[in-house]
């Protein structure tokens, strides 16, 4: 018999109807929740007083451990890449002094600060090199500092865009067979990010990992090459593909089925109000990436596929669905053409809405308690019905959410749960 939160995330992702609605917080980078909510979460339950350890310094991300885990009643936990956004590993945990708030960092975590206070981070650690983030004064995380060498078409490489993808190394695949092993251990779900399929994420085009990065890595000159240089990308992708499925299958053969979804694709194609491009251009450029990858993902295991795409995607839903994504997130309700009722009608028994659970940029972060626990309530009854549907907040809880806030969120969710199946 299987741990009853794995149970309920295999029944949701199956679209039958769990005993319990499963609910995610910290699975991944776009789930995950600010350190600085995580600390305000652990002393409302009167947890143990110790520091945050961040696992993803980009969005300044902290693992939720598992004295917390089990007091929010989470039902995943996640599996994480070997690396960060800034191309150093979690290990060697050192103290960091994060806007007054102590918390634990990698020890290749290293910074300087500018004369009007903004932070600077170096890829790999590596002070020699050129930072490649900054935290403004008055920010909660990092933005990726754009570090593109000049270049004209006639000396464009399509090598120059695909160096951070390569074949596992054994290194990395022993990390992810330990990183599994651990997550099974915890007796809940399982929700894995191995990277190298996130095609043209524009989080990652800039390569805020390496110390030099070549190519295309301006994010205004990346958009407009998807024009006017695709069949230079065309390039990049079928590379960056054969790479990924070569690592897919090197990671299966390591692991098996031991992991329940596989977060394969963070590429953002939604604005509030619209597409970043017209479902003729996605069906030409992404969708035989992503199909490839998916019908991989399917043909061989038992893992679920997760697609990232935060505002108005909704007329990219039967792409994404022939595409083979399983599941979408962050499912922004607030947006255009997102209304939660119409997109569990048309959509609830092809895809697993993972997320969608409450607003986190005005309900969450702006609302009272009350009109939290109404909103999640509400979107619990819409959502919940013949599963497909993991409760999440809109993408990851941001710095300076009330505490109670969170708390009423998460009361709301059981409230829910225990209301519907006693």
């Amino acid at each position: 018999m299987l741990p009853p939160s794995r149970q309920r995330l295999l029944d949701a992702l199956a679209h039958r109807q769990p005993d319990r609605i499963p609910i995610d917080f910290g699975g991944s980078a776009v789930t995950g929740v600010h350190v600085s909510c995580v600390a305000a979460l652990r002393d409302h339950y009167g947890l143990e007083k110790r520091p945050v350890s961040v696992h993803e310094p980009y969005q300044m991300l902290g693992f939720i451990d598992e004295d917390l885990r089990h007091a929010m009643g989470l039902d995943v936990t996640g599996v994480f890449p070997r690396n960060t956004m800034f191309g150093f590993p979690n290990s060697q945990w050192k103290e960091w002094d994060f806007r007054g708030q102590t918390v634990l960092v990698s020890t290749d975590f290293r910074t300087t600060v500018e004369p009007n206070g903004d932070i600077l981070i170096y890829p790999e650690g590596d002070e020699s090199a050129p930072p490649s983030g900054r935290m403004p004064v008055g920010s909660a995380f990092f933005d990726t500092i754009v570090r593109q060498p000049a270049f004209t078409d006639e000396t464009l490489n399509i090598l120059d865009n695909l160096e951070e993808f390569s074949l596992m190394k054994d290194g990395d695949l022993d990390h992810v067979r330990a990183s599994v092993a651990a997550a099974q251990g915890k007796n809940c779900g399982i929700l894995a990010t191995f990277g190298g399929t996130a095609f043209g994420d524009i989080a990652l085009v800039p390569a805020p990992f390496l110390k030099a990065p070549k190519g295309i890595r301006d994010v205004a000159e990346w958009y407009m090459s998807t024009t006017s240089r695709r069949g230079y990308v065309h390039k990049i992708f079928e590379h960056q593909c054969a790479i990924g499925l070569q690592n897919l299958a090197k990671i299966h053969a390591a692991i098996g089925d031991s992991v329940d979804a596989v977060f394969l694709c963070g590429t953002d194609f939604g604005t509030q109000t619209s597409q970043f491009c017209s479902v003729r251009t996605f069906n030409d450029l992404w969708f035989p990436y992503y199909k490839a990858v998916n019908d991989w993902v399917h043909a061989n295991t038992q893992w679920k596929c997760f697609k990232h795409s935060c505002g108005s995607v909704e007329k990219l839903f039967e792409s994404f669905i022939a595409a083979g994504f399983d599941i979408i997130n962050p499912v922004q309700c607030s947006a255009t053409g997102m209304e939660p009722a119409a997109l569990k009608a048309k959509y609830g028994d092809r895809l697993v809405f993972w997320g969608g659970g409450v607003d986190t940029q005005k309900t969450l972060p702006f609302g009272t308690p009350e009109e939290v626990r109404v909103e999640v309530l509400r979107r619990c009854e819409i959502f919940s019905p013949g599963g497909g549907f993991v409760f999440d907040s809109i993408h990851n809880i941001q710095a300076g959410t009330p505490v109670a806030n969170l708390v009423a969120m998460i009361d709301a969710v059981h409230e829910f749960n225990g209301a519907n199946h006693g």
